[in-house]
């Protein structure tokens, strides 16, 4: 049987407009003044706070709107304010201090040629002290590079995180990762990974295999704006979806990934937490620079995740102060006091606010803090770099390269360990 012939086009139908390409471009460049007035902000209380069992196509407007608890003047107010007492607030306020000192101490190291990279998380140490706060101690953490505060908030001793930094004798890596790329099995903290994305996919996994196995643990784990866009994110979605995984994935939006804002990677026509909705997962946007908003969000999705129901997408919307990385040249592509106007504030300088307005506390007790903190950092930098840097002092054994792969030595490595007299 002859197929019917398709009808020729029709002469002279074509487009009444040549098309173009729409190249997602930031509102402010270099030399621009910045002007965050057109931004849309819900006032803090304002957004709703669901049952943990609400179904997820109920409560599609929280990924639009923005969970926010501190308000101007300091105070929580609204459904989602915590009752956290003031010796875990200080806690709080104490994690995100010391993680900032921390990381201007290996910053100034880096520029001094003692380590060869770093990766400070200026303006965002909200995001990993709340989340700590909220989690259980042995609950497991696939965090990015710039979730650092989560092993300082799980008291992991800093001259490790120094030596592993200078890749010196005592580095806990061996000298085998980047500086920064931490790992601590025991304090539930998985090994960092340099390739974007891979975190969000083995975080899925590692709840499912919790969830078969009838354990009580739950994973969290963080990825950053721009690594949205690569397919791990959309193949993990999938599966903590089908499987209600045990899972809290975090997207950390501060703005920019290494030298292109959150447009690229489609932030700009919808908020990250919207991306959600698609795969029936719940989607909370939240003040990244509110430790009380991030708190009640992540304790908010552990329970519906211990409750078996299932995965909970959170957007941190958030602010990256400093570069990238010591790599970084973010004067080439922002002005440079775009983050001093950061509508959003500082997360230090507002939960110190908030802690003074309830009475317990003071600018005097802030600077004397500050000062213990520096002097902590500055001890355990010395302690670490006796041991050594980048180009000096001791360095790993070279005979740890054929450790720590094998449970029964292969015998190829027995034999080229052998070759080399080690």
């Amino acid at each position: 049987m002859a197929l019917p012939r398709s009808a020729p086009p029709a002469k002279g139908l074509k487009n009444s407009r040549a098309l173009s390409l729409r190249i997602p471009e930031p509102r402010f460049r270099p030399g621009e003044k910045a002007d965050f007035s057109s931004m849309a902000i819900p006032a803090a209380g304002e957004t709703r706070r669901p049952e943990i069992d609400t179904q997820p196509k109920d409560m599609r407007d929280l990924a639009y709107g923005m969970i926010r608890v501190l308000d101007a003047e300091g105070r929580a107010v609204g459904p989602w304010a915590p009752k956290l007492k003031p010796a875990d607030l200080k806690r709080g306020l104490k994690t995100m201090m010391l993680t900032r000192v921390y990381d201007d101490r290996m910053y100034r190291a880096q520029r001094q040629g003692k380590t060869s990279f770093y990766m400070k998380c200026t303006g965002e140490e909200a995001v990993a002290a709340a989340a700590a706060m909220a989690l259980s101690p042995d609950d497991m953490c696939f965090p990015s590079y710039r979730q650092q505060g989560l092993l300082i908030a799980r008291d992991y001793p800093l001259v490790d995180m120094m030596n592993q930094i200078y890749s010196n004798a005592h580095d806990p890596m061996k000298g085998r990762q980047l500086p920064v790329m931490y790992s601590s099995k025991k304090d539930g903290f998985f090994s960092i990974s340099g390739n974007l994305g891979t975190q969000v996919p083995q975080a899925v996994g590692w709840a499912m295999a919790s969830a078969y196995k009838g354990d009580d643990r739950i994973a969290a784990t963080w990825i950053g704006d721009g690594s949205t866009a690569e397919g791990d994110f959309h193949a993990a979605m999938i599966f903590a979806s089908v499987y209600r995984a045990p899972v809290i994935l975090n997207i950390v939006n501060n703005q920019w990934a290494i030298s292109s804002f959150h447009g690229i990677a489609g932030g700009e026509d919808a908020p990250f937490a919207s991306r959600g909705i698609g795969y029936n997962v719940p989607g909370l946007r939240v003040d990244g620079n509110d430790l009380l908003a991030v708190y009640a969000a992540t304790e908010w999705a552990a329970e519906r995740a211990r409750s078996n129901l299932g995965a909970t997408l959170i957007e941190l919307f958030t602010y990256r102060a400093e570069g990238h990385s010591t790599s970084d040249d973010p004067s080439r592509y922002r002005p440079s006091d775009e983050g001093k106007l950061w509508p959003l504030g500082d997360p230090i300088e507002r939960l110190k606010q908030h802690l003074i307005a309830l009475g317990e506390w003071s600018d005097d007790k802030q600077q004397a803090l500050h000062e213990e903190l520096v002097e902590l950092v500055r001890a355990a930098q010395r302690e670490a770099e006796a041991v050594g840097t980048l180009h000096s002092g001791d360095k790993p054994s070279v005979k740890t390269m054929f450790e720590d792969v094998y449970a029964e030595p292969d015998w190829r490595l027995v034999k080229q360990r052998q070759e080399l007299g080690i």
